[in-house]
């Protein structure tokens, strides 16, 4: 049988389990491994915003099924191909940038679906044990597992909420935030238009029975989107935890060098 991603990640993000995941901008497999093996449910790959080439993402989703945590890979761009690259390397599924259209969202489901759709056949790669799962159960495991997330951060994208998230095969959406903020012209993400965007494009994929995700910054902000239905949270990146983590030690060293 296919080897299954981490922890059985679309069941659980479908059913709207609460999940904690974080962005890995290193392109390296040691970050992943800590993460995963730390008990994040998932992380997710960020080739739009950091150095990943297809090599480096395929070892970052080998060292997340090593490390039992699902690898969920941001592609650069919404194209068959970078769709069909992150799912063959075995990726438990896609963030897609940008998605404010249904005629987009279709695109990209269809890219991601073998059945009712138009992604392009191997069972060579890693998702198919190479060459291990024949034609059909592959196509079969593959539909069942992988989970497609389009990313609602474009202001027009809000005129067609509705429609995006009701998109049949499309798991589930991520609240982009960050891009809303600058496209609105907002001050910060906690800016009130963009906080009433975020809760318009949350309350309507849960309408549609499709579960959220946003990125917070903090324990008591993920629990205000918590009272809005919110069940998946990114937070910060591996190189942001790094950051924080290192920033702590050295404050608690301050004195001691102080005094040197």
């Amino acid at each position: 049988m296919s080897i299954a991603p981490g922890r059985g990640f679309r069941s659980r993000f479908t059913a709207r389990d609460v999940l904690v995941g974080t962005f890995i901008k290193t392109p390296a497999t040691h970050p992943i491994e800590i993460l995963g093996s730390a008990g994040f449910d998932f992380v997710v790959i960020d080739e739009e915003h950091a150095p990943f080439d297809r090599v480096a993402i395929d070892a970052g989703l080998l060292a997340a099924r090593a490390s039992g945590t699902a690898g969920i890979v941001r592609v650069a761009e919404p194209t068959p191909s970078k769709l069909l690259s992150a799912l063959d390397d075995g990726a438990a599924g896609v963030l897609v940038p940008h998605v404010a259209s249904v005629e987009k969202a279709r695109a990209v489901v269809s890219a991601c679906r073998y059945r009712g759709g138009s992604r392009g056949f191997s069972n060579s790669p890693r998702a198919g044990d190479y060459g291990a799962v024949g034609m059909w159960p592959h196509v079969e495991a593959q539909d069942k597992s992988v989970t497609v997330i389009a990313m609602i951060e474009d202001p027009e994208a809000l005129d067609t909420i509705d429609a995006i998230v009701a998109v049949d095969g499309l798991d589930g959406v991520f609240v982009g935030r960050g891009d809303l903020s600058v496209a609105m012209g907002a001050t910060s993400p906690a800016d009130p238009k963009v906080q009433a965007a975020s809760e318009r494009i949350a309350a309507a994929a849960i309408a549609a029975g499709k579960p959220v995700c946003v990125m917070v910054g903090s324990l008591a902000e993920a629990q205000g989107f918590r009272g809005i239905g919110v069940s998946a949270f990114i937070v910060s990146s591996d190189q942001g935890l790094m950051r924080q983590a290192a920033t702590a030690v050295l404050n608690d060293f301050a004195a001691i060098r102080s005094a040197a």
